[in-house]
């Protein structure tokens, strides 16, 4: 190995920090402010109101390492190149430098603290428009800085326009963007004919690969759908750590990195095959590694399986990496996921949630097989609603009893998923007041046991407990509270008894209209600081909790099933912040 993952990581923070750029702390995988996206894609997404003009508090120049997940390359894992999850390098300018510097940077970065060859670098630059013209600007740089003009190619807004939406026209009124240069890396591979016949940086045959791109933020949509520029002009650079590693080690699949190879190794040892034999087995190899790393990002930061949103892409990416594995091993992969888990990580709840996940797939994979076999002209969409089977694993099933599904197999189940996932996106544009990401049925449930985890906690580590915020999706409920130090798991045990005991006991959960002078005199709690209103509801459930809340709650408490705290974290100074969910 050339170079780590890690040496990169750090070269990267330490050349624009030496450069005038303040390190700033990578956001969440899920943005709960966010409503417009289940996951964070990009470094750029938080930055949008500085990208408009905002003052950003840490200047005009920043640089960080943002853990990104993108949905739409699901389908794509099991090439040489291709992740859902991945770390992205970024730098941003926020109306100070522009072309010039970024891409002098970018190149002296890639070659002086790298290593790479520059005669392996090409790069890409934007073609123009009616509205926006041709890049010359950034042409003349690659080529003042010694690329010759025989490996700078010129692309329209599919490939070299960056936005959030994609091109212009698909950009809605006030979304920012503008066209972007890429630079790719050229391995020692012969061009593939199937993909063309003439090889460029973009083409598809694994020749070459994208390292970098410098995405020049200087435009808006308008109402009129036209563009105007921005106020300021914006650098927004990021890079992908997997493919550098590739690149600076000279292999052109990013799964023989250091990033990659222990999941690897540990899948050869487990399944009895080697990675490199044949395409078919690659593949799976592939797609169980990037899933299960995935699922492992998604469920450390509170996100669980379930139907909906966010859980249901961690839902998906486990029950695709477990029928990759069982067909990897030809056997059970309750067992051999939680071994590769441990591969990427430490946490034994990460390894138990993926596991107790492999199993309930693998329960639902033996009923779904015994419905197909029964009706083989079943609507796939069905095993999805009955046992949470995803399509592509329907595909599967299906194929064992000679049916294969079509295109229009495909539209209706996924047009049927749109609906069936309708009410919880309108739900998730804005979340309620109170921390609910929804009322579904599922979120209903866990506030009330918000209710009984907050009394619990108060009667096992005394009154100077109180809520200090809370969010509660479908998947989870995540609650923190004022506490010096993480609970002990004697502590947690006896949390979790005192608020299953109350679930058990099936006591009434109702509310009252009071003042709010009223319900704080009786003993009601109320923190968070809300603006209250003249009346408000004083949420009851049995002798247990009183709480003044907006609501809604289940009307009692064994609709919300057995409560467990699946994670602890330390907060800061005084703040726990724990995770459960209800089964």
């Amino acid at each position: 190995m050339i170079m780590s993952s890690d040496e990169i990581r750090e070269k990267y923070l330490k050349f624009f920090e030496e450069r005038g750029h303040a390190r700033i702390e990578p956001s969440p995988l899920v943005l709960e402010k966010d409503p417009t996206t289940l996951f964070t894609s990009a470094g750029m997404q938080p930055l949008v109101p500085y990208l408009k003009g905002e003052p950003h508090p840490k200047g005009k120049r920043l640089v960080d390492i943002q853990p990104s997940f993108r949905t739409v390359d699901i389908d794509e894992v099991g090439d040489n190149r291709h992740l859902t999850f991945f770390e992205m390098l970024g730098n941003w300018s926020l109306g100070d430098y522009f072309k010039k510097d970024q891409l002098e940077w970018c190149l002296e970065f890639f070659v002086k603290e790298l290593g790479l060859a520059k005669d392996k670098l090409w790069v890409s630059v934007f073609e123009g428009t009616k509205e926006v013209p041709k890049d010359t600007e950034s042409a003349e740089v690659w080529k003042s800085l010694g690329i010759p003009e025989d490996r700078i190619f010129y692309y329209g807004v599919k490939e070299n326009w960056w936005s959030r939406s994609g091109p212009p026209e698909s950009m809605p009124p006030r979304e920012i963007g503008g066209p972007d240069s890429e630079v790719f890396f050229e391995f020692d591979i012969p061009h593939d004919p199937k993909f063309g016949e003439k090889c460029h940086p973009n083409c598809n045959c694994g020749r070459f690969i994208e390292i970098g791109n410098s995405v020049f933020i200087e435009y808006q949509k308008n109402e009129d759908r036209t563009l105007t520029e921005l106020p300021q002009k914006n650098v927004d650079f990021g890079g992908g750590l997997e493919r550098i590693a590739a690149a600076v080690n000279r292999t052109p699949d990013i799964f023989q990195t250091d990033i990659f190879k222990p999941t690897i190794t540990k899948l050869e040892e487990e399944t009895k095959n080697k990675y490199g034999e044949t395409e078919e087995k690659d593949r799976r190899f592939r797609i169980i590694a990037d899933h299960l790393r995935a699922a492992v990002a998604m469920a450390s930061e509170g996100v669980y399986p379930s139907n909906k949103q966010q859980g249901y892409i961690l839902r998906r990416l486990i029950r695709r990496a477990a029928l990759n594995l069982q067909r990897l091993s030809n056997s059970s992969a309750i067992g051999l996921s939680e071994e590769v888990v441990k591969s990427l990580t430490e946490e034994g709840e990460m390894v138990t949630l993926i596991g107790e996940e492999v199993a309930k797939f693998e329960a639902a994979l033996k009923k779904g097989e015994a419905m197909v076999k029964g009706d083989p002209k079943m609507d796939p969409f069905d095993l999805y609603q009955s046992w949470g089977i995803p399509y592509e694993v329907s595909e599967e099933l299906f194929g064992r009893v000679g049916r294969k599904l079509t295109e229009k197999d495909k539209k209706d189940f996924e047009d049927k998923l749109a609906k069936h996932q309708e009410l919880s996106r309108e739900l998730s544009a804005g979340v309620f007041r109170g921390g609910l990401a929804d009322t579904s049925g599922e979120v209903i449930r866990l506030h009330t046991a918000t209710h009984l985890i907050h009394a619990a906690l108060r009667k096992v580590l005394g009154e100077s407990v109180s809520q200090k915020g809370s969010n509660i999706t479908a998947e989870r409920l995540r609650f923190d509270f004022s506490h010096p130090e993480k609970l002990s798991d004697n502590e947690i045990k006896k949390v979790e008894g005192l608020v299953n005991e109350q679930i058990k006991k099936d006591l009434p959960v109702s509310f009252e209209e009071k003042t709010y002078a009223q319900a704080t005199q009786e003993g009601a709690l109320a923190f968070f600081g809300e603006k209250y209103g003249e009346k408000v509801k004083v949420y009851t459930i049995g002798d247990f909790s009183k709480e003044v809340c907006g609501g809604p709650h289940v009307t009692k408490t064994s609709e919300i099933g057995r409560v467990r705290i699946v994670k602890q974290e330390k907060m800061g100074t005084g703040v726990v912040r724990i995770y459960a969910t209800a089964e």
